[in-house]
């Protein structure tokens, strides 16, 4: 099915054709560096093309993309019955990795599709077909027909190895995402959910950044963003958010990079985000300590009586509705998590989100908790961003053994952010 950016239209829309993607030798770039596929219309259309069919050859500007772009986005609101359902945009990451496995599989799920939201894949169309062919022999796991889906079509110019991530494959992955920033910033869609990418594969494709999170903050200029990992327990229904003040740095960076400036605005953007994406107006935050047993009065290090502590009493006192605590010991802080993820008796022993100041200090317990649910949500977005908390797995890629619980869980939880922001719920 091909993909249909004006699914409710007008009397003008009529006029324009809704464009299907086409085929075409040479991908163009636009001011994005995106590869991208000529657009062809399904019927005739305002355009004079021959034998009726509308075609774009060439878009050979910036303008040209520009104007389809803000054309589709404002076609979308002209029509009095225009659907409020959410869309979401879905990239299938490394094309080497189990991302259009995962996809696949995901899109299966029976109660996703029950959610409501539109579906939109962004990936090279004759991968995600072969990739499903090999799985379909080789599981007996229900997998969507991608001839059932709308795919942004994107191709890949180079050979393409399950398992084996490479420069292909980064150029690949960071196409597919860029295309999905690109049709969100513009309208098209209210969420992107991204399949997992492989950084060295990106850096060897020459592009320097240290993960899908920045880009999406770069091309989204923003500034102040943040990673917080969502995991929802199946025992009791309890919640775990946990946002990292430091992320991809060196062990030894740690205390450079994470001063009092850092982790006050992570603080403002986790109350912001609890507001905004979770609707929890008074929130209870938990903070952690930087040193063993939170310093022991400076004894293990000074850090949270030199400042951690001066900057939550001034928190306190700006925002007298959020609860916060003083930092607590890294080594105690998640135990009340794990006992209100385990046993609905102690669902109240945890608070509505935990303030992490390093990666592996956040992330080894969320792991730990909830490896197959937890899902990594990028805060700070003017749109939803969620993600699988795992990696490419190249080891198993085309095996037909990749688990899509992550994925699953983070579809359903951006269509339920975005629900939350277009005030649906």
């Amino acid at each position: 099915m091909a993909l249909n950016p004006l699914s409710q239209r007008s009397t003008l829309a009529e006029r324009i054709q809704s464009p299907k993607l086409a085929e075409v030798s040479k991908p163009l770039r636009y001011h994005l560096g995106l590869p991208y596929r000529v657009f062809q219309s399904s019927t005739d259309g305002c355009f004079p093309a021959k034998g009726g069919k509308t075609t774009i050859s060439c878009l050979k500007s910036t303008i040209e993309v520009d104007l389809i772009c803000n054309l589709m986005k404002n076609l979308r609101h002209l029509s009095p019955s225009h659907n409020p359902r959410i869309a979401l945009a879905l990239t299938i990451g490394d094309p080497a990795g189990i991302g259009t496995e995962v996809v696949l599989k995901s899109l299966a799920d029976r109660a996703l599709l029950n959610l409501g939201a539109k579906f939109t894949v962004f990936g090279d169309r004759q991968h995600i077909f072969k990739t499903h062919d090999l799985l379909r022999n080789l599981s007996n796991e229900q997998m969507v027909d991608p001839s059932n889906l709308e795919i942004v079509d994107i191709c890949s110019d180079g050979e393409i190895s399950l398992g084996i991530g490479d420069r292909n494959s980064g150029e690949a992955s960071f196409a597919y995402l860029e295309a999905a920033i690109a049709h969100t910033l513009a309208g098209n869609f209210d969420a992107i959910v991204t399949a997992p990418i492989a950084k060295s594969a990106w850096k060897k494709a020459g592009h320097e950044y240290a993960g899908q999170t920045e880009l999406l903050a770069e091309r989204s200029q923003v500034d102040d963003f943040g990673m917080l990992f969502v995991g929802k327990s199946p025992h009791t229904e309890w919640v775990l958010r946990t946002l990292l003040a430091t992320v991809h740095i060196p062990l030894s960076e740690v205390t450079k990079q994470l001063t009092p400036v850092l982790v006050e605005q992570k603080l403002e953007l986790l109350r912001r985000s609890l507001l905004q994406d979770f609707a929890i107006a008074n929130p209870r935050i938990a903070i952690s300590g930087i040193n063993p047993h939170s310093g022991e009065q400076g004894q293990l290090g000074s850090e949270e009586s030199d400042w951690l502590q001066p900057l939550i009493d001034r928190y306190r006192q700006r925002h007298p509705h959020v609860k916060i605590t003083n930092p607590i010991p890294p080594d105690t802080m998640w135990v009340n998590p794990a006992k209100a993820w385990s046993d609905r008796d102690r669902v109240s022993l945890g608070y509505d989100a935990y303030l992490a100041m390093y990666h592996d200090q956040g992330l080894i317990p969320v792991k730990l908790l909830a490896f197959d649910r937890a899902v990594n949500t990028t805060i700070g977005l003017p749109f939803v961003r969620t993600s699988p908390d795992h990696g490419t797995a190249f080891d198993i890629a085309g095996k037909g053994i990749a688990d899509p619980a992550s994925t699953i869980e983070a579809i359903a939880l951006a269509v339920e952010l975005a629900n939350i922001r277009k005030g649906n719920s």
